[in-house]
């Protein structure tokens, strides 16, 4: 099984983005689930997805206390929640960010992860220009399936297709696709 803990604030699309990797799961044939995980219902409050990904039925209905992978769309939770706690030590790391993992003040996680799982995307600068709106969610989702390789872009953007409808779909694809692309280029250059 695959485990996948999204962090973010309400408003950014986490609840939308777990959905997403569960139905780019189902259309690559393996079981999933998603749920979320909030407290205040207003916007800008923290908010907690989570996404199972497996070959065989899945009976597991808590929340995911050790992740095989973390998400932040928000980097403003970084230093605020403990989004990284029971981060398995194979596990993977992907932050919407400009700045490298150093530069956010990160660099432990570098000693404590493998470097070429820990990366930051600019997701909400890829979502800004293909949406016109800094909503990340899709971006990232295009990052984790290149990082991980737990589901495919064409996948994901089969899941998008099925989720939003006209323009919002060609440009949730388009940035999950540019997203995708970044993190194969960067693999490359780290190889």
């Amino acid at each position: 099984m695959f485990s996948v803990r999204i962090h973010g604030r309400g408003g950014q699309g986490v609840v939308t983005a777990a959905e997403l990797l569960s139905l780019a799961a189902f259309d690559a044939g393996l079981e999933a689930q998603a749920f979320p995980s909030f407290g205040s219902e207003r916007m800008g409050a923290p908010v907690v997805a989570f996404c199972r990904l497996d070959d065989r039925p899945i009976r597991l209905r808590e929340p995911i206390a050790e992740p095989d992978a973390v998400v932040v769309q928000d980097p403003t939770l970084l230093h605020h929640v403990d989004v990284f706690g029971g981060l398995k030590a194979d596990g993977y790391v992907l932050i919407n960010s400009s700045r490298a993992v150093a530069e956010l003040g990160l660099e432990e996680l570098h000693d404590r992860h493998r470097p070429e799982r820990v990366v930051t995307v600019a997701a909400s600068e890829l979502a800004r220009e293909h949406l016109g709106r800094p909503i990340p969610n899709a971006a990232l989702l295009g990052a984790l399936a290149a990082l991980t390789g737990i589901v495919s872009l064409p996948s994901l953007q089969s899941a998008i297709d099925e989720r939003f409808a006209g323009e919002a779909a060609a440009a949730n694809r388009a940035a999950a696709a540019a997203a995708h692309e970044a993190i194969t280029t960067e693999t490359r250059l780290h190889a």
